[in-house]
């Protein structure tokens, strides 16, 4: 074979390479544009199998990934998404359809959807150098730090973000909501407040600034933060609960009552947890108006679902005293007026004459003299007693309190009667001091002998 035949072969096959290369070349980017075409038509199977023939013979094809994942989302196969995703960051390129500040962000929030945030972490702090200035990575870093219960790391992002972007309401609410979390009440206050008013449809900003505002006791206040939290389900419950227990403190039982009620009466949106609480302060706004039997009724229902729930078991063993001790269920569920006959039957039963009755927030405080003079002096001793009939333990606060009115006003001797117990400090306090005191056990034989 001469030279010349082998040197057009060879220039016929380096044109036949180039020809196919060129072809190929001109054919690839067609073939993963009309990927894309399938999608913008909402063509997602007819794209997922497109994009799938791509990368059967070119596994590496980073738009390939890309647009599958997009086809995926559509399709609401968002798991198979994150792992095509995953391709995509694996290749690292991103130098075709495929950019990667917009990739970045889908894949964080897949990464957030199926509970990886340390992989979501690591694409909002590669956002940040992307985009230094944009306030929403700042944002979504300082809630992943939170979720994680590492509020010290969020709280400067959470302040960058503010920073950056002063009416970001969004910013301001995450903010203000870490520190109040760090009982830090006024810097929460301003932030919440800047949220509501650059968002005044920001429910939970509303209801985080009425639970600020009600450990702040600004109690008017509070109730209409959370009154508009309300509005949104999902706050609806929580706010009503918050605002019940607002009425609480204010001493408003009726209100507290009726607003604790809705919760336990609202069709769905109520946890298990809100249930929970809403029947057991219910039940004590029950136990402060003397309805007792209704109290009883909620520490029933809670204790079926959480036997261990605060001091629930500890109420009904209280009360089912009450159900074979009719004369004790008298003192601590009589009204008002019928309790005072009872004290002054008491007293009476003391051998005491009754001079002057007064009622306080836990029960009755008498002044009463010995009915027979002291035959030394010729005087009536004064005695004052204290009836109780709250069921915590009488601490030595109380008894102290007793002994300073004593000394106050001359008072020879005191008494303090509780339908309770003491506790050890408050029996030590009274041992050195002309103070008696009656606890329960003793109470109900004492109102064995007396008549009302």
């Amino acid at each position: 074979m001469s030279g010349f035949v082998i040197l057009i072969i060879i220039v016929g096959t380096a044109v036949g390479v180039l020809t196919l290369f060129i072809i190929k070349s001109f054919i690839a980017p067609r073939k993963i544009e009309s990927v894309a075409d399938l999608l913008k038509s909402g063509k997602n199977q007819q794209a997922i199998k497109a994009a799938k023939q791509i990368l059967t013979k070119e596994p590496r094809h980073v738009d390939a990934h890309y647009l599958l994942g997009q086809a995926y989302i559509a399709e609401e196969k968002t798991e198979l998404a994150l792992m095509e995703f995953k391709m995509v960051n694996q290749i690292g390129k991103f130098t075709g359809l495929c950019r990667e500040v917009p990739f970045r962000k889908q894949a964080a929030e897949l990464y957030r959807k199926f509970g990886q945030p340390e992989e979501a972490l690591k694409e909002y702090l590669l956002l940040i150098k992307k985009e230094p200035v944009q306030a929403d990575h700042y944002v979504a870093i300082g809630e992943l730090f939170e979720e994680r219960q590492m509020s010290n790391k969020a709280l400067p992002y959470l302040q960058k973000a503010v920073e950056l972007n002063p009416r970001h309401a969004g910013a301001h609410l995450r903010l203000g909501i870490l520190v109040y979390r760090k009982k830090k009440l006024l810097e929460a206050r301003a932030e919440l407040e800047a949220a509501i008013k650059l968002d005044p449809e920001n429910y939970q900003a509303n209801y985080y600034l009425g639970r600020l505002l009600k450990e702040m006791h600004e109690y008017p206040t509070a109730l209409r933060s959370l009154e508009k939290a309300q509005r949104d389900p999902e706050y609806k419950s929580k706010s009503l609960i918050e605002a019940g227990t607002c009425y609480m403190s204010m001493n408003n039982m009726d209100r507290a009552i009726s607003t604790l009620e809705r919760v336990i009466n609202l069709d769905g949106n109520t946890t298990g947890n809100e249930l929970v609480y809403a029947r057991y302060f219910l039940s004590l706004c029950y136990e402060k108006v003397r309805n007792i039997d209704s109290a009883i009724e909620q520490w029933e229902e809670i204790y079926a679902k959480k036997p261990s729930f605060r001091d629930v078991a500890q109420k009904l063993s209280l009360y089912q005293e009450l159900r074979t001790d009719d004369l004790m269920k008298d003192y601590l569920t009589s009204s008002e007026e019928e309790f005072e006959q009872i004290c002054r039957a008491i007293t009476a039963g003391l051998k005491l004459e009754v001079r002057d009755v007064k009622t306080t927030p836990h029960g009755v405080e008498i002044l009463a003299v010995e009915a027979e003079k002291n035959w030394r002096s010729g005087r009536s001793m004064p005695r004052l007693i204290l009836f109780m009939r709250d069921n915590d333990m009488i601490d030595v606060s109380i008894v102290r309190s007793l002994s300073e009115m004593m000394k106050k006003n001359n008072i020879s001797r005191g008494i303090v009667v509780t339908s309770s117990n003491f506790t050890r400090t408050a029996i030590e306090f009274a041992e050195t001091r002309p103070i008696d005191l009656v606890n329960k056990e003793q109470l109900s034989g004492v109102l064995k002998k007396v008549k009302y």
